[in-house]
């Protein structure tokens, strides 16, 4: 069974952040910079303070709320995350990701500081690539 940390292995690099003295303009521009979905807000100690993500903007524009600028960061992130553990395995991250309706999930170590997030592309991707070597080591196996 895959494990998150395999998939952050992969991915490498730490997870795109603004501080929380960021407006929504910034939290915006980072994740366009950065080709990503979401952005982490951290505490000072390196923890998830909270996200924000693509639906969070559609979200602002749809209440008609569209000058990012001169919008704090706060009060838009989200603050009730659930996080994974780099030993959470693929499977089971799916299964809260699809039940709890959310899209990216902050993976925290022991201390509880951020060492990645990963996405539900991230993954179905992973989970795709498993499959298919489960299948090749089957094809394999029945034709030996």
């Amino acid at each position: 069974m895959m494990q998150l940390k395999e998939i952050l292995n992969k991915k490498g690099g730490q997870p795109v952040t603004v501080p929380t003295t960021a407006n929504v303009a910034d939290a915006i521009r980072a994740m366009d910079e950065h080709k990503v979905g979401s952005v982490m807000i951290p505490n000072t100690d390196g923890s998830p303070a909270g996200i924000f993500t693509e639906r969070d903007v559609l979200k602002l524009c749809a209440e008609g709320r569209t000058d990012f600028t001169k919008m704090s960061i706060r009060p838009c992130m989200t603050c009730e995350m659930t996080t994974g553990k780099p030993s959470d395995t693929i499977s089971d991250i799916l299964v809260i990701m699809t039940a709890k309706r959310f899209r990216h999930m902050p993976v925290v170590d022991a201390d509880g500081k951020m060492i990645g997030v990963v996405s539900i592309g991230d993954l179905v991707k992973a989970k795709l690539e498993e499959t298919a070597k489960e299948a090749q080591a089957l094809r394999e196996y029945i034709t030996t």
